[in-house]
């Protein structure tokens, strides 16, 4: 039965598990310190909890004042949000790859009084901007010797170690303990508990305003959906908590339920700590999906010969068997031996590496190629696609767990709309609920709208902004293309991303992007041709592939030409060009490329935090380059 009703508050959903699933001394959370996992209990966890409330309490913060975050996933993390939210405090987390000046922007637009500062990098820089911050009157730093960073320095707010903090609070626990439990029952489910700035592919940081009402409902609903997540599984969390995705399909679902929560070192050592501690559910993106397809096709198929052979046999007959299976029939004996002796030869193998026990993954944050889907379910990895925005809390839809429709992100979860608006007329061609769910329905293509208890409160202090983007009718346009297909929504492109070629066409760059990367030569690219007579594109090349098949080092990317001037490399990358190429319109083919030695990034303002290419940033920036791709054809 789902443990989370629509009145709760993000507090109560931790209080409910120690109080009706978990005893206090149960695992609640797994950190790796040195070279061992450690287990941390729930009353651990509490202990630490009400520790920061009564120190907030202490130093002033009421309900409603905001309360920074500036470091990577890690048990206080979780220690630190729980005890601002249980006082009805509002939580500001901001990306630690976002440039000095735009965290600058957000602790002013917010007025935040206090940030926790996860490493002495994010230490320096924050420091460097925070006497411009004139609300921020207390910075905690997550790690010691903080003090020699402070040298040459002259602090308006003042500055001491979350230890300090935790002693602290503690010593103030008892003193406090009524004064927390009257904030948490004094919250009510429509105050605000998070902002959240999203400043999507252009424009100023907006504060999404997400109540408490958003997030838990969202829980709920994913719960309702996922039915089978339980109390036994773990999760292994490696997304930044400073993203909505992370924050409500591991963070709050994990809490809700009473599942472990196990945190990841780095993006590094993921597929390390995969291994180590074994989770039963992931919440990935589908760039890591797509790395490790690639790893096991290269591993499976490189040098040919007999062990190719059985890789393609295997993969063969995974395939026929999810069809099957898929198909609502039962695979006849053969098949069926044929399926075990393909897991015990290579899909264990490569199961193993993700630790042997994963009941599924979940993909959001982008569009995941089909083909990467039907992959992983070849393999008998069941992965789930989401999909929604930081203003829906954010799923809106997400893929049931027994009815699997690859290349689409799921039905519509409980208590929403979704329409499909034509972005010409603005006639709304169909409202779906998941109520009117029906496996046959289709529609025509056009803008997603969302309407219901996920949609934000708005964005802060921005009321134009936000009748903007939310309608009369209440509707949240949100920017993406997309339709239904056997039931189920599919996303087709960003409206904005949108390119009219000199003819007329309509191209959206993410369908045809996923085709050229189906290229293992090809890490990403960026699709132009907007009022241009052909598609051309600027490409980052895979480096893995640049090492091996060309010997290139560390000073081939170093070099202070952004771009790759060596026709053998360009004449490589182009093989897979003209060959995917026929896989297309030809109004959507690619005729000319630029070879990018680096991928674009976030502190160079060509991506979001959420590494979506800043269109009109990428265009101006290599507007020199770009402009010779129209010279060569």
């Amino acid at each position: 039965m789902n443990p989370v009703t629509a009145d709760m508050t993000v507090p109560d959903l931790l209080r409910n598990v120690v109080d009706t699933i978990h005893p206090l001394d149960h695992t609640f959370l797994l950190d790796k310190v040195d070279d061992d996992w450690q287990s941390i209990s729930y009353k651990e966890a509490y202990d630490k909890i009400n520790a920061v409330s009564a120190y907030l309490l202490a130093i002033g913060i009421q309900k409603g004042d905001r309360v920074a975050f500036l470091l990577d996933n890690s048990p206080d993390y979780l220690y630190f949000d729980q005890g601002l939210q249980q006082i009805g405090a509002i939580n500001v987390s901001v990306y630690p790859t976002l440039p000095a000046h735009e965290i600058e922007y957000i602790l002013n637009d917010s007025g935040a009084k206090v940030i926790l500062v996860g490493t002495p990098f994010l230490f320096k820089k924050l420091i460097s901007v925070s006497n411009n911050c004139e609300n921020l009157t207390r910075i905690i730093a997550n790690f010691p010797n903080y003090d020699d960073l402070l040298k040459k320095t002259n602090l308006r707010a003042g500055v001491m170690s979350f230890d300090q903090l935790l002693d602290q609070g503690n010593g103030l626990y008892p003193d406090y303990k009524r004064n927390i439990l009257a904030c948490t029952e004094a919250i009510l489910s429509s105050d605000i508990s998070t902002l959240i700035y999203t400043s999507g592919t252009t424009g100023t940081p907006k504060g999404v305003m997400l109540t408490h009402s958003n997030l838990v409902n969202n829980v709920r609903v994913c719960l309702d959906q996922i039915p089978v997540i339980d109390e036994t599984d773990r999760f292994l969390s490696f997304l930044p908590l400073s993203h909505v995705f992370e924050r409500t399909a591991t963070y709050h679902v994990a809490m809700a339920v009473g599942c472990q929560i196990a945190f990841a070192q780095s993006l590094e050592l993921l597929a390390k700590n995969m291994e180590e501690v074994k989770p039963t559910i992931l919440n990935c993106v589908p760039r890591l999906l797509e790395r490790i397809h690639d790893k096991a096709m290269k591993g499976g198929t490189e040098g040919g010969g007999t062990k190719a052979k059985i890789f393609n046999w295997a993969l063969e007959n995974g395939r026929k068997y999810r069809l099957k299976k898929e198909a609502g029939k039962t695979p006849n004996p053969v098949l069926s031996l044929k399926y075990k002796l393909a897991e015990k030869l290579v899909f264990s193998k490569i199961k193993a590496k993700t630790g042997g026990r994963l009941k599924f993954l979940i993909s959001g944050g982008g569009a995941l190629p089909r083909n990467i889907g039907e992959f992983f379910g070849d393999l008998g990895i069941k992965v789930l696609e989401g999909f929604g925005l930081t203003e829906t809390s954010p799923v809106v839809a997400v893929t049931e767990y027994h009815r699997q429709v690859y290349g689409t992100v799921g039905r519509v979860v409980p208590g929403i709309k979704i329409g499909i608006q034509n972005i010409d007329t603005l006639e709304i061609y169909t409202e779906q609920s998941y109520e009117s769910f029906h496996p046959d329905f289709e529609c025509p293509e056009g803008e997603i709208i969302v309407s219901g208890h996920c949609v934000m409160k708005g964005y802060w202090k921005k009321p134009e902004e936000t009748a903007n983007v939310i309608d009369a009718n209440g509707w949240f346009h949100t920017g993406d293309i997309g339709r239904f297909y056997k039931g189920n929504l599919q996303i087709t492109d960003r409206l904005k991303n949108m390119l009219v070629n000199a003819f007329g066409k309509n191209i959206y760059p993410t369908p045809v992007e996923n085709v050229y990367l189906k290229s293992r030569k090809i890490d990403a690219l960026f699709l132009v041709g907007d009022k241009k007579e052909y598609i051309t594109a600027i490409i980052i090349p895979s480096a893995e592939g640049l090492r091996e098949v060309f010997g290139v080092n560390e000073a081939f990317f170093n070099k202070d030409d952004d771009f790759i001037r060596d026709q053998e490399i360009i004449d490589w990358i182009d093989e897979d060009i003209k060959r995917l190429s026929n896989e297309l319109a030809k109004f959507e083919r690619i005729r000319s490329f630029a070879l990018k030695r680096n991928p674009f990034s976030i502190e160079s303002g060509e991506l979001t935090p959420t590494l979506k290419a800043k269109r009109r940033v990428v265009e101006k920036k290599y507007a020199e380059e770009i402009a010779k791709l129209y010279l060569t054809h």
